[in-house]
């Protein structure tokens, strides 16, 4: 007989099941050891590339994944795209650095929900996987003001005419999202519920017609929504 948290099911919803791919030895053991002593999270495995990371997410499905995005052979970009196959798909984190700006945009594109820097502080990476299982995603202020720089080219563009309208508390919540506050931080500064912060997000994105919001963000920016004043 079966006894408690023997099925998948609800093993899944007592702890986070993580996949760490880097193709630096040191790097993986690092996270592996850090994001192991939380209880939450559970390292499932780790991989040093790309066609790996795709071998071992289709083996032990995973609800979120944790990758660098510079490896050899089939780097991250490839495996995003190749894990956005699976069913059920996990949440991806990616680790950047600042050098890597096509990089940190081919990742965006492929699916990542989460960027996280090299050098960021460990409570950062654990954060980044707790939001990127809870469908919220972990975006470093710094990442989202480099992407924007280098993407969205800061100068707003008229907004297209067939953009559906934001709601005033619509733009304040994006305001939120382009500072890199989590669901939590915008419902304290507004007085909200975290449910309704969630709510507002899920239709910002598809207002805007995107996955991430960090995609969001750029379009926002784009368009003069927010501005670095805000």
């Amino acid at each position: 007989m079966a006894g408690p948290g023997d099925d998948p099911a609800e093993r899944r919803r007592l702890v986070i099941r993580l996949l760490i791919a880097d193709d630096q030895a040191a790097a993986r053991d690092g996270l592996r050891l850090l994001l192991s002593c939380e209880p939450d999270i559970e390292v499932i495995g780790a991989a040093a590339d790309g066609a790996e990371l795709v071998a071992l997410a289709r083996f032990r499905r995973p609800d979120v994944v944790l990758t660098d995005i510079r490896m050899p052979g089939m780097d991250g970009i490839g495996a995003i795209r190749r894990l956005r196959e699976l069913e059920p798909e996990p949440a991806v984190v990616a680790v950047t650095t600042f050098d890597l700006d096509d990089y940190l945009f081919g990742a965006l594109q492929a699916g990542a929900v989460g960027f996280v820097l090299k050098n960021s502080a460990p409570e950062l990476f654990v954060e980044a996987v707790r939001l990127a299982d809870a469908g919220q995603g972990l975006i470093d202020p710094q990442v989202t003001r480099r992407l924007v720089t280098r993407f969205a080219r800061v100068s707003p563009r008229r907004v297209p005419p067939d953009l559906p309208p934001l709601t005033p508390r619509e733009v304040e919540v994006l305001g939120g999202l382009a500072r890199g506050l989590a669901n939590a931080e915008i419902a304290r500064e507004f007085g909200i519920a975290a449910g309704t912060v969630k709510v507002h997000v899920e239709r910002i994105l598809a207002k805007f017609g995107v996955a991430t919001r960090v995609q969001a963000v750029i379009r926002a920016y784009k368009y003069g929504l927010v501005t670095w004043d805000d």
